[in-house]
């Protein structure tokens, strides 16, 4: 599979799951922009590589996003690949969280995903050939116990995947959602942190809890996902299109 000539931007590209797909896509010959708020992470990650791009913009600031796409475009031109990958992941309890997280969680999670799609799409001429691709979570398609804002974020975006792949249906554009278990990722070290501190385990025990989460019993590798983005990126993939594929050990 080749994906010359395609360009390819990756939302939280600079760490974890965004990442993995960058280097998948640029593996299979893109040129990948990833996009995210820290500028120094992004040029660490985009280092030593002739197709990956650090390019710093924050899904949930609306000119950030609009000014973030033209840039990218004036530099590669449109953006056929769509990566929405960034969000964030913070444990909350629904009697306590106040307003303002509940619309951070949001804000980055959900409206990112709208924001970065709806400027992708802008981009695109109505006959081009695209794939817009967003990390939801298994959380998506369940109640995570523990985090209502990052649960209600994640169903969401699955909505806004359905909904766009309906109104795009006959085209050439395919918009799916990838909803992976517990990744290895800075997430995951955060939440172990989270345990030990809650219940006095040490960090092998804390971390044991979040792979038996998941039901093979092991974190998910980073790559592992980023496998499941080239796949819909290839051939045979065009009638996959308003999808949830689950990344999870069995979850269902």
């Amino acid at each position: 599979m080749t994906l010359q000539g395609q360009h390819a931007l990756v939302t939280g590209g600079g760490t974890g799951i965004g990442l993995a797909i960058a280097r998948a896509l640029a593996g299979a010959g893109a040129e990948v922009t990833i996009a995210g708020r820290r500028a120094a992470v992004l040029e660490a990650a985009a280092s030593g590589s002739t197709r990956l791009f650090a390019h710093p913009m924050d899904v949930a600031d609306e000119h950030s996003v609009a000014t973030g796409f033209a840039r990218a475009v004036d530099l590669r031109g449109p953006v056929t690949i769509c990566v929405a990958n960034a969000g964030i992941a913070e444990p909350s309890n629904i009697r306590e969280i106040d307003l303002a997280e509940w619309r951070r969680t949001m804000a980055i999670n959900l409206d990112g995903a709208f924001l970065t799609f709806r400027a992708a799409l802008q981009g695109l001429e109505s006959e081009s050939w695209g794939r817009f691709i967003a990390v939801s979570s298994i959380a998506g398609l369940k109640g995570l116990r523990g985090a209502p804002a990052y649960t209600v974020s994640k169903h969401g975006v699955i909505g806004l995947v359905r909904g766009l792949a309906v109104d795009l249906a006959g085209s050439a554009v395919t918009v799916n959602a990838l909803c992976p278990g517990y990744v290895e990722t800075d997430i995951v070290t955060a939440n172990t942190a989270r345990i030990m501190a809650r219940t006095g385990k040490d960090e092998a025990a804390a971390r044991a809890m979040i792979e038996g989460a998941n039901l093979h019993g092991r974190l998910i590798a980073p790559q592992e996902v980023a496998e499941a983005a080239l796949w819909l990126c290839g051939p045979g993939s065009g009638s996959v299109n308003g999808q949830a594929i689950q990344i999870a050990g069995g979850e269902f």
